[in-house]
């Protein structure tokens, strides 16, 4: 069973920085893309990062890019969204996701999400 936890989400100023974690198990992690969304109140989910299985190739939303990183640990078996400069529309829940580069690239996530974490930025 592939469970994935995410972590580090919290409320903070426009501006402000945030680091979300997202540790996996029951799978071979390192075999896997993984995947940032998020969703908003009232919005649809939105593909925010993507990072291949060895880490050296990302994607990003527009909206987001040159604010945010997205990296992983292969040997922690985690997945880590550095956020920076954050505004207001950045608040949302946001969930790691596991699957293929190939899915990602059409907008389709993969079968396991984690909980979510609540990232919330004030003006």
């Amino acid at each position: 069973q592939v469970q994935l936890v995410e972590s580090g989400g919290g409320l903070v100023q426009a501006g402000g920085s945030l680091t979300l974690s997202c540790s996996a198990s029951g799978s071979r992690f390192s075999t896997y893309a993984m995947a940032w969304y998020r969703q908003a109140p009232g919005k649809q989910r939105e593909l925010v990062a993507v990072v291949s299985y060895g880490g050296s190739t990302t994607n990003y939303t527009d909206a987001v890019k040159g604010r945010f990183t997205i990296s992983r640990d292969n040997a922690r078996n985690t997945v880590y969204l550095q956020m920076h400069n954050l505004n207001v529309e950045d608040t949302a829940v946001y969930y790691c996701n596991q699957g293929s580069w190939a899915d990602y690239r059409r907008d389709r996530p993969g079968k396991y999400w984690g909980q979510g974490t609540q990232v919330i930025v004030s003006s």
